[in-house]
């Protein structure tokens, strides 16, 4: 009876690893298609207000921010009251319809987001208000932050 069940000393026990390039490959892709990366660096400061009533937008991809608020400066110092498009800095505001007219025929569904510091002039908001109605972008929104109620 010993003869037939003889115990193997020495025997090694390796891990299949056929398919893990398949496995590194995708999670790869997955990484690199749910990663969101951040296209603008912003120059104006914005400390949005507070508001009871908000929509969170579902769709992010449709949307545009335009900035307004003081310039950014050197060791914290803030600026005169400037508008940002993406990444530059909109010096003329009858620029905005050019900008915007060209977004809108790029995608026809286009909301417009403005994030207006809580410190800037109404002027230059109502100025970029009547730009964006030039421009025939009529779906704005305004962001701001959740009223927090003690």
């Amino acid at each position: 009876m010993s003869s037939h069940f003889k115990k193997k000393a020495n025997t090694k026990q390796d891990i299949p690893t056929a398919s893990l390039p398949d496995i590194i490959f995708m999670l790869l892709i997955f990484f690199m298609v749910t990663t969101v990366l951040r296209e603008t660096t912003v120059q104006v400061r914005t400390q949005l207000p507070q508001a009871e009533a908000l929509t969170k937008i579902d769709q992010k991809r449709l949307v545009s921010y335009i900035w307004i608020g003081p310039r950014k400066l050197e060791r914290l110092q803030l600026g005169e009251t400037a508008v940002q498009i993406d990444d530059a800095l909109v010096e003329d505001l009858g620029n905005i319809r050019t900008i915007m007219y060209r977004k809108l025929t790029e995608q026809p569904k286009l909301i417009v987001s403005l994030r207006v510091d809580e410190t800037s002039e109404m002027g230059i908001v109502t100025g970029v208000e009547q730009e964006l109605r030039q421009a025939g972008t009529l779906r704005i929104n305004y962001s701001t932050k959740r009223l927090i109620v003690q």
